[in-house]
């Protein structure tokens, strides 16, 4: 079995020898017994941690519970900076969530934390920020300052939570960057591995921004093409 991984340029490995082997597996075998160069990042071999996202066949994937196929191109993900062949720099990702304060900065002095509004928030608290949202989105093909689905499902996780008092600080802070430049295409929902809707989350933010009297930019610069002479 043969695979590609994606270094200054392809480079081509057998790895028959092994069968059923998720890819984490592989990498490591490649390092300890073809390349010890190869250079590519792992922690927990669980799929809780995230560091070992890459992309197979121009999709993102966890390598620790990917199995390798024949033919298999491993490329690093994209929308970040290379350091190393799959070895990335976060860096920017993790700057988005400062950018849109995706954080809980003014507690309520009594919230009201029941069982049911625990629930709200309960799916977007899984992310394990593997960025593969951020590596999938095709927004920052023409808007690298995009917030991106990495944060904004963060921002919705503490809009929604009962706890902060002050929603509105973070509905003002995506309106430029954020929400309004989302296609809802979902490929950042097809290729998170906690089964986490950025979209569905994006959406949610709109219709709540809506509350706050923001509306979509972009019906606000059409003219309807409806001309009567």
């Amino acid at each position: 079995m043969n695979i590609k991984i994606k270094r200054d340029e392809l480079v081509e490995y057998n790895v028959s020898e092994l069968k059923g082997a998720t890819l984490l597996e592989t990498l490591n075998y490649i390092k300890t017994k073809i390349d010890p160069t190869l250079t590519y990042s792992s922690g927990c071999r669980s799929s809780v941690c995230g560091s070992c996202a890459v992309r197979v066949n121009e999709k993102e994937v966890l390598a620790c519970s990917y199995k390798v196929q024949e033919g298999d191109v491993i490329e690093p993900l994209k929308n970040v900076e290379v350091i190393r062949d799959l070895v990335v720099n976060m860096d920017k990702a993790y700057e988005f969530n400062a950018k849109s304060k995706a954080w809980i900065n003014k507690s309520a002095s009594t919230p009201d934390v029941t069982q049911e509004n625990e629930k709200l928030n309960e799916v977007q608290s899984d992310c394990i920020l593997c960025a593969s949202c951020y590596s999938a989105c095709p927004v920052y093909a023409v808007n690298p300052e995009f917030k991106g689905p990495f944060s904004l499902t963060r921002v919705y996780k503490y809009v929604s939570d009962v706890r902060d008092s002050d929603a509105k600080e973070k509905i003002d802070v995506i309106q430029t960057n954020g929400i309004w430049d989302c296609t809802l295409c979902n490929e950042c929902t097809m290729v998170c591995p906690q089964d986490i809707s950025s979209k569905a989350d994006i959406e949610k933010l709109r219709m709540k921004s809506t509350q706050y009297g923001y509306m979509d930019p972009n019906f606000g610069s059409f003219d309807g093409g409806l001309d009567f002479l």
